[in-house]
């Protein structure tokens, strides 16, 4: 006969492949977008280059090219940190894929 206990152990080992990750999608089905190879421009980039960053979604992409419009250009990669949703951890995530181009660049 087979205890209990085996049994709860044999269906945890089945069902955790399936089971959801913390954005509530079956690991396989989650979205893994791959982070640019390159620095892309803040100031130029669209929402769907800020989508391809790490941790961005398509409605923070599309916060910061909202920030964007309505503020001017981007200075400073850190002024990223004024919009809601990028704090101080997401940032340094995401720091190494930005770059603000210089005016010569968007002539």
């Amino acid at each position: 006969m087979i205890s209990s206990g085996f049994l709860a152990l044999a269906l945890c080992a089945i069902a955790a492949p399936l089971a959801p990750g913390p954005e509530g999608l079956p690991k396989e089905t989650r979205r893994t977008a791959e982070a640019p190879a390159t620095a892309i421009d803040i100031n130029r980039a669209t929402v769907e280059d800020f989508s391809k960053l790490p941790g961005i979604g398509p409605k923070l992409a599309q916060r910061i090219v909202a920030f964007r419009e309505k503020h001017g250009p981007f200075r400073r990669v850190e002024d990223l940190l004024a919009i809601r949703g990028i704090g101080h951890k997401k940032w340094k995530k995401i720091r190494p894929y930005l770059r603000v181009g210089t005016d010569s660049e968007a002539r």
